[in-house]
């Protein structure tokens, strides 16, 4: 039998419909989120000042160059 379509044999009663399954979601690196991913900009709450993110190093942990706030992730 050929499934072709990656669902697998048909089954009989309930419970044989398709879900999402595994890897149906938006995946780990979309969005601006914590782990976005190496490229962006750390950006000031307090004044504004943008500087380019740095791989491996939390915005969070980075103190703003101009005012010394903890900077945030854009």
């Amino acid at each position: 039998m050929p499934y072709g379509d990656g669902t697998g044999p048909l089954g009989n009663g309930s419970g044989t419909g398709r879900g999402m399954g595994r890897g149906g979601g938006r995946g780990r690196m979309g969005g601006n989120s914590p782990g976005a991913g190496p490229s962006g900009y750390c950006v000031c709450s307090q004044c504004g000042e943008k500087t380019l993110h740095q791989a491996g190093v939390p915005c969070y942990s980075v103190s703003c160059p101009k005012c010394g706030t903890k900077m945030i992730r854009k």
